[in-house]
């Protein structure tokens, strides 16, 4: 065991890549997942009905259902109406959100009943036998056309600088539309709810796969109709990944615990891939019309956003939070301080969105991207010297934008010129132009993204005005607690509110307690499963908005240096200052009365840091939209087959700035995913519905996602600039690529077809019928 002369002497263990302390079970496949846990005797299992309609009045008749073979009982839309309350959401919304359809089903995939019987295949028989009378109604579908009817259910504008001013001064207007399709997350794992409801205690205990954020406790919770205390939310162990998407999945503990109510036992469902995609969350759409004004040598003068945000059937919970995150960051990485926005959000019959990795930073960015891409071209301008000449500079930093965010830290411009050298940025113009020359389609495209950590939960209050706001509870914040404590043998346990879904949070708490307390990792044991009854939380506690190494970390580095300071008061009170851990331990769990005077026994700490610079917004509607920020540059470069319309990525850098790294290759792992996610979005995926609203893409047949095979592996370097703003220096680095990477690889294969007009996501056939048709915009 350690020692304070040890941990003096040894090197840091944070900023070395050890090996992930998760990974012995996963490899020896003794991992807990949800379908795993058995956590209540007797439990009986769910299948969900659902509309088959995007927008119809429905009647349900479960008759014949409870007749069948096993069954239990069955829920319906008018049991949810009766037992429970709408969701509540961050804007007000004339359609009332519950846990399944009352009356009128909103989109093709909604819960409409929930069927339980004694096993899985006799609540999957029975549900076939629910019949669901329909009425059709006209679905909306198409945001733009939605966002001119009572679809459009909020509607705020936002203005920084004099905009009408600087785009009358500029020497070129660029007035563009941008689309960003609805993708999806996809783990591999889906949801799965264990509830079980104690009619005595009038209480509901649910274990669930959820990854916070635990606001979504308080959403669930109220609509239960319960004071949060009487509803016990526990996760397993581990989680087949996320990304985003199993925040969604508290609507179904909700409903899964109201079969629970209904039917006086506990109710277990596990989610299918089907239902998945028709019924879990995407990412929202955004329709994008930008205005910017540049000067002739490239300067960007003024940014006018006009964002329509389609959320799909419900404003669920958070929404509408994708449209305000990355609000503080509406400049990107550039120097403007002229900035417009009007953000108006739209309901269509399709799936609710909800959260999805990077979270709008891909909506934000595509626009702009493309808008300093296209610009560049309009002024026969290389487009890395227009982002240059509008790049933050260091000497600048911390920078506050027009709209609030305050950059940290970061020296933007060498990112970018250590992206175009690992890039070959030079050589790999000239290639493509000589290519093109040739009748081949060679394309380089860049992205300089801001990537936004530790969100202030006080942002979605910008869907208010300032009166409105000042009448109401101020929000702002992120905050984080931990557990640490040490038993009498000397083992050190660590307990965690952040829900992980396989980005090794275990590792990187072993490594920090390991430095604070002179040990090392393997000698931490880290319990990452969830109990709001047991282990310290707050609302913003989860795993999102790439969080943990800034505020986590933070309180378990706090918790750890508090019991520290005790082990060495302990040993200077003994006069042993090499007293090894373990005997310092017995000595206070043996014998308190031996304690110096006024120390209380135990050891035992739980500690909560939060970040220092997340105010409210302000009365101009300002707003420090996340604690930290970092930096990313993207060198891509692609080739169009014109046969076919394949877009092949050839070649793709991306270098990093995201503070000081705790685990090298732990980041490195989240670069590679956040760019495959990236990509499919680029190239790949898109929830389809055919004219009526019906889903086209329910299964991996048509929802296609990208292998291995498809993309090449990315190049990554690193810079690392210190946050001043986190406990240890480091930002964020797990979203930054699914928001950068749409637009590089949209920026390339733009260059290579000589057109403005693009759009994602670009598969072989939309690239096709596109070289079929003359460029909308501009063509080279």
């Amino acid at each position: 065991m350690g020692t304070a002369t040890a941990r003096e002497t040894r090197a840091s263990w944070v900023g070395q890549s050890v090996p992930r302390l998760e990974d012995e079970a996963l490899l020896r496949g003794r991992g807990r997942f949800m379908d795993d846990l058995d956590p209540v005797p007797g439990a009986a299992h769910a299948a969900i009905v659902r509309s088959q309609l995007p927008h119809a009045r429905i009647t349900v008749d479960a008759s014949a259902a409870l007749d069948a073979p096993g069954v239990v009982g069955v829920l319906t839309g008018e049991d949810v109406r009766a037992l429970s309350r709408p969701f509540p959401a961050g804007i007000d919304s004339p359609v009332p959100f519950y846990a399944a359809a009352v009356d009128v089903a909103r989109y093709a995939g909604e819960p409409v009943a929930v069927v339980v019987a004694r096993t899985r295949y006799e609540a999957e028989d029975a549900a076939e036998l629910v019949e669901v009378d329909y009425d059709p109604l006209d679905p909306v579908l198409d945001p733009v056309a939605a966002s001119e009817t009572d679809a459009c259910v909020h509607d705020r504008s936002f203005h920084y600088g004099d905009v009408d001013e600087a785009l009358a001064r500029a020497d070129l207007v660029v007035h563009e539309t941008f689309r960003f399709p609805r993708f999806s997350c996809t783990p591999v794992e889906c949801y799965g709810v264990v509830a079980d409801w104690d009619e005595a205690a009038g209480s509901l205990t649910a274990w669930a796969n959820f990854q916070g954020p635990f606001t979504l406790h308080g959403v669930a919770a109220a609509a239960l109709g319960l004071r949060g205390s009487r509803f016990r939310l526990l996760t397993p162990p581990d989680s087949g990944g996320s990304f985003g998407i199993k925040s969604s999945i508290f609507t179904y503990v909700v409903l899964i615990g109201l079969a629970a109510r209904k039917l006086g036992r506990p109710v277990r469902w596990i989610e299918d891939r089907v239902e998945h995609l028709l019924g879990s969350a995407s990412s929202t759409q955004r329709v994008t019309t930008v205005e910017a004004g540049f000067a002739h040598d490239g300067e960007l003068l003024a940014l006018r956003y006009d964002a329509i945000e389609d959320v799909g059937a419900y404003v669920r919970a958070p929404e509408p939070a994708t449209l305000y995150r990355m609000h503080g960051s509406l400049s990107g990485a550039y120097t403007v301080r002229n900035v417009a926005a009007r953000n108006r959000v739209v309901l269509t019959n399709t799936l609710p969105s909800g959260l999805n990795r990077g979270f709008g930073g891909p909506q934000l960015y595509l626009p702009l991207e493309r808008t300093m891409a296209i610009a560049a071209r309009r002024m026969g301008l290389d487009p890395a010297d227009v982002a240059r000449r509008n790049l933050v500079p260091a000497e600048e930093m911390p920078y506050r934008t027009p709209s609030g965010a305050l950059y940290d830290s970061g020296d933007y411009a060498a990112c970018l010129q250590q992206a175009l050298e690992l890039s070959g940025y030079e050589r790999r113009r000239a290639e493509a132009a000589a290519a093109r020359a040739d009748g081949r389609l060679l394309g380089v495209g860049i992205a300089c993204v801001v990537e936004p950590s530790i969100s202030n939960m006080g942002y979605i209050t910008l869907t208010q005005t300032a009166i409105e706001r000042a009448q109401a509870l101020p929000k702002s914040g992120n905050a984080e607690g931990a557990l640490v404590t040490i038993d009498p043998l000397g083992g050190v346990t660590v307990r965690l509110g952040t829900t992980p879904q396989g980005q090794g949070h275990r590792t990187v708490c072993a490594q920090v307690v390991a430095d604070e307390l002179g040990i090392e990792p393997g000698e931490v044991t880290v319990l990452s499963e969830m109990d709001t009854q047991t282990v310290p939380w707050t609302v913003s506690s989860g795993n999102y908005s790439s969080r943990f190494s800034g505020v986590a970390v933070g309180a378990v580095q706090r918790a750890a240096a508090q019991l520290r300071a005790k082990v060495d008061a302990v040993r200077e009170h003994l006069e042993e200052p090499e007293l090894s851990l373990r005997r310092v331990a017995g000595s206070v769990h043996w014998n308190p009365a031996g304690l110096p005077e006024g120390m209380e026994p135990g050891l035992s700490v739980v500690a909560y840091w939060s970040a220092p610079n997340l105010d409210p917004p302000d009365a101009e509607d300002r707003v420090a939209s996340s604690a930290a920020h970092g930096f990313i540059a993207d060198v891509c470069a692609v080739e169009v087959e014109p046969e076919t319309g394949e877009v092949r990525v050839l070649d793709y850098v991306t270098v990093h700035d995201a503070g000081r790294l705790l685990h090298p290759a732990l980041a490195d792992g989240q670069v590679l995913g956040g760019f495959a996610h990236g990509a499919g979005a680029a190239l790949f995926e898109r929830h389809v519905v055919d004219e009526w609203g019906n889903p086209m893409t329910a299964s991996f047949v048509d929802y296609v996602t990208p292998t291995a095979p498809d993309l090449p592996t990315p190049r990554i370097g690193h810079r690392s600039t210190p946050s001043p703003f986190t406990a240890l220096g480091a930002k964020g680095i797990g979203e930054g690529n699914t928001m950068s990477v749409p637009a590089a690889i949209a920026n390339a294969v733009a260059d290579a077809l000589g057109r403005d007009d693009v759009e994602l996501p670009l598969t072989a056939p939309r690239v096709w019928e596109l070289l079929q048709r003359p460029p909308e915009g501009g063509g080279r």
